[in-house]
């Protein structure tokens, strides 16, 4: 199929271009950009796309799959139909599934299961329509069953195809974490850490902070979190292996990878879409989808995160899509499981309130949920030019929508927005 859509807004962050295009599409690449497309053959289906963006396809640098083992929470399918939904090309999922992805033939099984689901879906023509399903990525455990004490055959990972290494749990034993540094170094593949002492969090579910006080909630300090990441700041001073830092979600962690950054260390960093958006005051609500871990900052902490991620000291936002069931998540607050879905709902939701209320560019938030990730992964994505992939994402930043179970494709519900509505829906995706 040839396809113009004219008049979009192209919002490119690889050539800093946010400006009104038509933008010619055939036999999946990207043929003409230009002020006026005329000369079209006439079995170009057109568009008009005004009020609508267009930009790279968003990539997310780590979510949860419940597939295998949970798969009354997500199956391999709704978390690529879901991604897809929200306007993701690309999806990494983490190891923590049952059993672990700690070893080469889960890897080929789950990328074969993504074959066959995409071949599945052209056929019976699954929604949503016209947009093929993401790549899929996945990340190789460091431990095996992401325990924590025995480290995985980590170059077998790696010819296995693994988008890099990360157990997605918190790491505590600093001798088997420098161990991994040095193993992975020759491997050329990312790793990434989630700094976290799980000593200083014990059974606490909230930030520490006045509004933890007033909701009675026990309290996790931001010391839990900055004292495992100077640790692992002084592991990559040592040894010079490349890492990642996900979740961060204190104003004093930014503090931290700035100053790292500045002195030269290989480091990225990334926090998570709803620690950008929320802060501890949404707990007054006790609604078990904002029971995270790392929880909620408080209203200092969400204020550095967002200067982070426009100044470039955090890269990049990602998804953490954490499904769980309605029966896991009706509990008391401390007693649920800690996590969200967002695939469907974090470009919506950033985009009103952040790019809508000018506190983002748009161009600031689509380099955080697509070029910055994907460097993140050691990947490129390419620049809205001709003779390019077309691998894009059209979104319409006006449409409402309400969120509610048949609006998803996901199975879970765990959503602070259930039954809100939204604006800003994706339209269709190219991969």
């Amino acid at each position: 199929m040839t396809e113009l859509l004219q008049k979009v807004r192209v919002i490119d962050p690889v050539s800093e271009i946010d400006e009104l295009f038509d933008v010619l599409i055939a036999d999946g690449y990207i043929q003409e950009v230009a002020s006026h497309i005329a000369d079209i053959s006439p079995d170009t289906q057109i568009r008009d796309c005004q009020g609508l963006v267009i930009g790279p396809g968003l990539v997310d640098l780590y979510s949860h799959s419940g597939e295998p083992g949970f798969e009354e929470r997500e199956t391999l399918l709704s978390l690529l139909q879901s991604a897809t939904a929200g306007g993701f090309t690309r999806v990494s999922i983490l190891p923590d599934t049952s059993p672990a992805i700690d070893n080469p033939a889960l890897v080929a099984q789950l990328q074969h299961k993504r074959h066959g689901e995409m071949k599945q879906r052209e056929k019976i023509n699954l929604a949503p329509p016209a947009s093929p399903l993401p790549l899929l990525h996945i990340w190789g455990a460091i431990t095996l069953d992401v325990a924590g004490k025995q480290m995985t055959e980590l170059a077998d990972l790696a010819s296995a195809g693994v988008v890099g290494f990360s157990d997605g749990k918190p790491l505590e034993n600093l001798a088997l974490v420098r161990r991994v540094l040095e193993y992975v170094q020759p491997l050329g593949k990312p790793v990434a850490f989630w700094p976290s002492d799980r000593q200083l969090t014990a059974n606490g579910v909230m930030r520490e902070g006045p509004d933890a006080l007033r909701f009675g909630l026990p309290p996790i300090p931001a010391s839990a979190e900055t004292s495992a990441i100077a640790a692992m700041l002084e592991l990559v001073a040592a040894i010079g292996t490349p890492v990642h830092i996900m979740r961060v979600s204190t104003s004093r962690s930014v503090e931290l990878i700035a100053s790292a950054k500045a002195a030269g260390l290989p480091i990225t960093a990334s926090t998570t879409w709803m620690h950008l958006l929320l802060d501890t005051k949404a707990v007054k609500s006790y609604n078990t989808s904002l029971h995270l871990d790392p929880p909620l900052g408080n209203p200092s902490d969400v204020a550095a995160l967002r200067a982070g991620v426009r100044a470039g000291v955090i890269d990049a936002i990602a998804i953490d899509h954490t499904p769980y069931s309605y029966e896991e998540k009706v509990q008391a607050f401390a007693e649920a499981p800690p996590g969200a879905i967002g695939l469907e709902l974090a470009l919506p939701l950033l985009w009103q309130y952040l790019v809508e209320t000018e506190e983002f560019t748009a161009l600031e938030l689509w380099r955080a949920l697509s070029i910055s990730p994907a460097e993140c992964l050691g990947q490129k994505v390419s620049a809205i030019l001709p003779h390019q992939p077309a691998e894009l994402t059209l979104f319409n930043p006006q449409e409402t929508w309400k969120v509610e179970r048949k609006s998803l494709y996901t199975l879970s519900q765990n959503t602070p927005w259930l039954g809100q509505q939204l604006k800003g829906h994706v339209v269709q995706t190219w991969c």
